[in-house]
């Protein structure tokens, strides 16, 4: 009976070093000397060399000048990268399809004059709450939106968007995307931050 205990108490031992200290800290030495960018978090720096965020997680943009990313579920307020996940609300969830609609009307007020009908992804929350992409038609229905508000021509932003179009990873795994985060800092950093719309008057 002792030598099977001890027997246990060796193996659990073993075990725990190597796939708890040995095997990530192996990993993670690999990462930093083959992706070191990548294995940092994939800052994404601002005009002024100014850390802003991960290009690996989405954040919120209310602003009209900047490209809004999917509604988020993550946390409280959404966007959250230390709560990341979905509502799990079902199809049939009344709240679910009252938080859609809310958000529906709320682009349609925002974006007048963009074609319809309104891209389904910018109505729905992705898994995680932080996908950081859009799909090219997600992107091109806020175009007119982001110019205007610019005052720059659509050509102009959708050439900014072209360019910051990522294709299929590998060429043939998942979709064309663009990383909202990614475009907005490039649209700053050519043609400067948009500037604040003025008060209303009373």
């Amino acid at each position: 009976m002792r030598s099977l205990l001890a027997i246990s108490l060796r193996t659990t031992l073993l075990t725990l070093l190597v796939t708890g200290l040995v095997y990530p800290l192996l990993v993670t030495g690999l990462a930093v000397v083959l992706f070191p960018e990548r294995a940092q978090g994939s800052w994404a720096t601002d005009e002024r060399g100014q850390v802003v965020g991960s290009e690996l997680l989405a954040q919120q943009f209310s602003k009209p000048g900047y490209f809004q990313p999917r509604p988020s579920a993550a946390g409280q307020n959404g966007y959250d990268a230390t709560a990341s996940s979905a509502s799990n609300l079902g199809p049939t969830s009344k709240k679910l399809r009252d938080g859609a609609a809310d958000v529906l009307k709320r682009l349609e007020a925002g974006n007048p004059g963009a074609p319809t009908p309104v891209p389904a992804e910018l109505v729905t929350a992705s898994a995680s709450g932080l996908d950081p992409h859009l799909s090219p038609s997600s992107i091109a229905w806020q175009v007119k939106r982001v110019a205007a508000a610019r005052g720059l021509s659509e050509e102009r932003v959708r050439a900014v968007a072209s360019a910051h179009t990522e294709g299929r990873t590998l060429g043939f795994l998942g979709e064309p995307r663009v990383n909202v985060l990614l475009l907005n800092l490039a649209l700053d950093r050519q043609f400067g931050r948009p500037s604040q719309p003025p008060p209303a008057s009373h």
